[in-house]
């Protein structure tokens, strides 16, 4: 085994131990005092208490702080930080529009003058925008209209060229053919004519030579002729119609293309000169801002008052604040001074949830302040938070306590906001009651009992009780005026194993898991008890000897008695003479103690100290 886990056997062994030896020490303690209540060996050294009655207050008092009803709150509105300057005295009867508060405000002259540069650079920004949106509109009108001027012209060429060109053209190439054939006709006869006179040598033969020239020549005319109107048909006709054709659709798409351009160009120009003006504007407003900002730093009286400081008047039950003072820092939002507007003042208390089922609103109340000696005010609760004070619950978790307002009657020249004050809510008053010490009280079952004195012992009462304050109790019925009862009752096992919070759910099957595993372990431990045949009785250790620790081993063989007469087992059963003298020798302090103890025990943990304290030699013992 290794030695981590060899220690923590060591140590499950040992808080077994000393749970499974507190429990039996409770045990025992609880019949010492079963049977002190039935000897009367001790009762006369027990405190009691004589049974009251008479009239009785039911009321819870808190602490608190006097406040205005009614109260202008004067806050800083400067972002951030700021340090203040100048503060007005607290306690300062001012008028309206007097100076309150100045805080320091160089760092916002600077933010000033940069904003006034912002400002100028967004302005010019904008001018240009707005100008820059107009040369853009003017020239996307120039560009369209000469887009739609070259798409009329290629409309035009178009035009021109089947109605007016191509026709004509087409004549010339049929004039220039009727030309040609007349001219070779022409060429022909006379060379007819050349070649006859050249037989009978009427010309020479230059002559029949030139006219079979000029006959050829018009003979390539005409051929030219006919083959310039076949290509003109043919090949330039369709050249030209495919040519003109293409210049339309493109100025037709270059229109567009412009159009398409103008429009773009006109709204990038008009959102940067949208850009331009809301920047401008933004730039303006925080010039302003900045401006607001500056003469916030002077805070002025919005009426006549008496100044008091926010943070004198949280005082009493907010430390977070520092007091408020010249060349302090205060952040934005911070409340800093109180201009009462009346004379009407309230109470401010912190209620704690313990004892928030009996205030409600609606109850009288008693204020005293701790300034005004002698003077009593009265009031009534006004207002109840619904949540607990979150920064209470911030800084104590544990501890949740409710804002809340007591309005005081009546017209209080002397108070003044930020006192100190102690107010008793009054839940209730008896004029005849029989009243006892909570302490007196405790749970058995399902009723309440009380230990009154008869003769030397204490008898077991039920009584029924009413409301308490935390000190006293009012009890309905099972007391009489001026018995005594127990103030230090022992503690019913009963009443521990029947609450209802230690049974059932996961941590009681747990918890049961934890006793097996300990019992099991406990089993295999050597023994370490004092040798048979020690007297156990002496009251100098939990298990025979000095090491505390070693007591569950020991506790397991009690039953057997001393040398096996069975005496030893009865004794220590019945808190006699056991350990550590007995629970009835032991200070109200010491039993209380112990009861808390056992009290804190799960059931399982206080059934398995019961069978261990019965132990094997039960059967035999007795």
């Amino acid at each position: 085994m290794s030695s981590e886990t060899s220690n923590g056997l060591k140590n499950h062994r040992r808080r077994y131990a000393w749970i499974v030896a507190i429990a039996v020490v409770a045990v025992a303690g609880i019949a010492g005092v079963a049977r002190s209540t039935r000897s009367g060996t001790s009762a006369n050294t027990m405190p009691t208490f004589s049974v009251r009655q008479g009239p009785l207050t039911i009321s819870v008092v808190e602490s608190g702080t006097i406040q205005a009803q009614e109260q202008e709150i004067i806050k800083n509105e400067v972002e951030g930080q700021a340090t203040i300057i100048y503060l007005i005295p607290e306690g300062t009867l001012v008028e309206k529009g007097e100076l309150l508060v100045e805080l320091e405000a160089s760092r916002l002259q600077d933010d000033l003058v940069e904003q006034k540069i912002r400002v100028q650079n967004a302005e010019a920004a904008f001018v240009r925008a707005r100008e820059n949106l107009e040369v853009v509109k003017n020239q996307t009108k120039s560009d369209i209209s000469r887009a739609e001027l070259d798409y009329k012209f290629a409309q035009g060429d178009q035009k021109q060229y089947l109605e007016g060109e191509y026709p004509q053209e087409l004549k010339e190439a049929e004039s220039r053919i009727i030309l040609a054939r007349e001219e070779l006709e022409r060429a022909d006869e006379k060379l007819k004519w050349s070649e006859q006179l050249y037989k009978e040598k009427f010309i020479a033969q230059t002559e029949l030579d030139a006219d079979r020239l000029t006959h050829k020549r018009a003979k390539l005319d005409d051929e030219l002729a006919r083959t310039a109107k076949q290509l003109l048909e043919n090949y330039t006709h369709a050249r030209q119609i495919a040519q003109l054709s293409s210049d339309v659709d493109q100025a037709k798409m270059a229109l567009e293309r412009v159009k398409l351009k103008a429009n773009a160009d006109i709204v990038q120009a008009q959102a940067d000169h949208k850009a331009k003006e809301a920047e401008f504007g933004q730039q303006q407003s925080k010039l302003e801002k900045v401006k607001r900002q500056i003469s916030k730093t002077k805070i002025y009286a919005p009426r006549a008052g008496l100044v008091v400081y926010a943070s004198s008047a949280k005082s009493s039950h907010r430390g977070n604040d520092d007091p408020l003072d010249e060349g302090s820092s205060v952040r934005e939002r911070q409340e800093l001074i109180y201009l009462p507007t009346a004379d009407d003042m309230m109470a401010e208390l912190q209620i704690h949830e313990s004892n928030l089922d009996k205030v409600r609103i609606g109850l009288p109340v008693r204020v005293t302040v701790d300034a005004l000696k002698g003077k009593t005010f009265m009031g009534l609760v006004a207002k109840i938070a619904p949540l607990p004070n979150a920064y209470r619950m911030r800084m104590n978790p544990d501890l949740k306590v409710y804002d809340t307002q007591v309005r005081l009657e009546g017209k209080n020249g002397d108070l003044r906001s930020g006192m100190s004050c102690q107010a008793e809510i009054v839940i209730d008053q008896f004029d005849d009651a029989i009243y006892v010490p909570v302490q007196a009280i405790v749970r058995s079952g399902t009723q309440h009992v009380a230990y009154v004195r008869n003769g030397r012992d204490f008898e077991k009462t039920p009584v029924q009780i009413g409301s308490d304050n935390n000190r006293m109790v009012r009890v309905i019925s099972g007391l009489s005026k001026n018995q005594e009862v127990l103030l230090t009752p022992p503690l019913e096992p009963s009443a521990i194993v029947e609450d209802k919070r230690l049974v059932g759910g996961p941590e009681t099957e747990q918890m049961k898991q934890h006793i097996e595993e300990s019992k099991r372990i406990a089993a295999a431990q050597p023994q370490r008890g004092p040798a048979a045949g020690t007297d156990r009785g002496s009251g100098e250790g939990w298990g025979g000897d000095d090491r505390r620790g070693e007591g569950p081993r020991a506790e397991g063989r009690r039953g057997e008695g001393r040398r096996g007469d069975g005496q030893r087992g009865d004794r220590v059963r019945e808190g006699g003479d056991g350990r550590r003298g007995g629970f009835g020798n032991m200070t109200p302090e010491q039993r209380e103690e112990m009861r808390k103890r056992f009290e804190n025990m799960s059931p399982e943990e206080r059934e398995a100290a019961r069978e261990r304290r019965r132990g094997p030699g039960d059967g035999n013992g007795r």
